[in-house]
């Protein structure tokens, strides 16, 4: 008969007590679920999990298979300089409740609930993942890059190099609510820059561009255009959760 020591045994013991006095809870709701990174059911039920067939520019959904590598007219209209977007699930209220614990209610471990969902659609031959910036100030205000967190979790279960200062915000930019898609990109141009000690890094790679919730788009593209005059051989946007109507953004 194996005989365990008295410390593994005090361990469990309370691991058990912890589990009991602390248990799971959905990352949305805050109900108890059975396992830690679990949605309740109610919450799961909501969640809108995106895939094809939809735009291979940004991820919109489309309504039937229009056939390999097609975009919406959006995209067709200004082709996107990035390999497509790639985003989990629909922005809805559970994945916004999810985001807002994340970000601002210190709920780190949310990080890795989403990541768990989003690695299906990380690209298999993804060679770097690159968390959007915030800017400095934000960071110490907040004391972490939530898109940073979120790339970890993504590289190590993936087993893919992070690395979290490829991209800097070299000023704060403003809330993009509101503003039309022209407005946007001029808000975030020139924002983003590549580290010089960094492009040797990234040159000739295939990027995929971290972020939370994708909205117009428009940080992602002033992110993009960074990397590839970086020397990146192509950059793929995968977040969280996709913005689908002008309503719930």
């Amino acid at each position: 008969m194996l005989l365990r020591p008295a410390s593994t045994i005090a361990l469990q013991v309370l691991r058990g007590a912890a589990s009991l006095a602390l248990p799971p809870r959905c990352p949305a709701c805050g109900a108890v679920t059975a396992d830690d990174h679990r949605f309740c059911v109610d919450c799961w039920d909501t969640l809108r999990f995106l895939g094809p067939p939809w735009c291979a520019g940004c991820a919109l959904p489309f309504e039937h298979d229009r056939g390999e590598g097609a975009m919406c007219g959006v995209c067709l209209a200004d082709p996107p300089r990035h390999s497509g977007v790639r985003a989990a699930v629909a922005y809805g209220e559970v994945a916004r409740r999810t985001v807002l614990k994340l970000k601002y209610g210190g709920r780190i471990g949310c990080a890795d609930t989403v990541a768990r969902l989003m690695l299906r659609l990380l690209p298999d031959d993804a060679e770097l993942l690159v968390p959007v910036p915030l800017h400095r100030r934000r960071l110490w205000s907040r004391g972490f890059n939530q898109a940073g967190l979120i790339a970890v979790a993504l590289g190590r279960d993936r087993g893919v190099a992070v690395v979290l200062d490829a991209l800097v915000r070299r000023r704060p930019t403003p809330v993009l609510k509101g503003l039309n898609r022209r407005a946007r990109a001029k808000a975030v141009a020139g924002a983003f820059a590549v580290p010089p000690e960094r492009r040797e890094t990234i040159a000739r790679r295939h990027v995929v561009l971290i972020d939370d919730v994708y909205t117009s788009g428009a940080t992602t593209d002033a992110c993009t255009a960074q990397l590839l005059r970086a020397g990146a051989a192509s950059v793929t946007i995968l977040c969280w959760a996709r913005v689908l109507h002008d309503a719930d953004d």
